[in-house]
């Protein structure tokens, strides 16, 4: 990934996979903002105590930076679920319930999500033009919601996974991550070779650190992604509370940051 300053002091990040394709993708960091500490400084949860207006207002900033009109993302009520929302153009500026996945194959109709910690995943079909935007925590990660993004893209859009492009952004990294029994126990039970995804630096009988990057990377690529068409930003939220939120790191005491994605027009040569 690579960062972009903005002028209005917005800052995001873009994957660079994706720079070759007609799709836009950018990843909030927390400045450019107007929202006080703990949530400094863009912040995008009404839910941890930030006044409704700052959200707004940051939202809004956010939209301006990437050339977006803010009324017209599509947005989701996050339930750390796999399922998956298909949205046109009649959905825009709608607010999805209990979905933690978008998908479209509507150009120009912005696709939003938010995080602090959890994973965003994007996937973009080159042939059939089609965008996946997935919230993936651990729970989301067990379950499959990445993949299952990608099946509902199968389904909708009859994407083939050779053709699809991802990109990992910004999460809660391998070495910040450490679990407790209960993840460790619903890892080995659901995941293939689950024992790839945690280390033990702290020694055998203490607590797990997981890797949530690659446990997402090899689900899609067991569904038939191939592995050099993924992307992981290899960014730990934990480990730069500077730019990130983390809900980890700070105990709980900051905001949301985002991703907005949406497809532009294919311009024939």
């Amino acid at each position: 990934m690579h960062p972009i300053t903005h002028p209005n002091g917005v800052i995001s990040y873009a994957f660079d996979n994706l720079t070759a394709f007609p799709v836009s993708a950018h990843i909030s960091t927390r400045h450019g903002g107007v929202s006080p500490a703990p949530w400094t400084s863009l912040n995008f949860s009404v839910s941890r105590g930030d006044e409704p207006a700052r959200v707004t207002a940051n939202f809004a900033r956010f939209c301006a930076a990437v050339g977006v009109n803010p009324t017209r993302p599509v947005r989701t009520h996050q339930v750390h679920g796999t399922a998956v929302a298909k949205v046109d153009s009649d959905d825009a500026g709608s607010r999805q319930t209990a979905t933690d996945a978008l998908i479209t194959d509507a150009v120009g109709l912005p696709l939003f999500l938010v995080f602090a910690d959890c994973t965003p995943i994007l996937l973009y079909d080159k042939e059939r033009h089609a965008l996946g935007v997935c919230h993936a925590g651990w729970r989301g990660t067990v379950n499959g919601a990445g993949a299952a993004t990608l099946w509902a893209m199968q389904a909708a859009y009859d994407t083939d996974p050779a053709d699809v492009w991802v990109g990992i952004g910004p999460s809660i990294g391998p070495t910040s991550y450490e679990v407790g029994d209960e993840v460790f126990q619903m890892v080995q039970a659901k995941l293939p070779g689950p024992d790839r995804f945690f280390t033990f630096p702290n020694g055998p009988d203490a607590n797990p650190y997981f890797d949530l990057w690659q446990a997402n990377a090899a689900q899609l690529i067991e569904a038939g992604v191939p592995v050099e068409q993924i992307e992981i930003a290899a960014i730990d939220t934990a480990q730069n509370t500077g730019d990130f939120f983390s809900h980890r790191a700070e105990r709980g005491a900051c905001g949301l940051f985002g991703m907005l994605a949406w497809l532009r027009p294919i311009v024939s040569s």
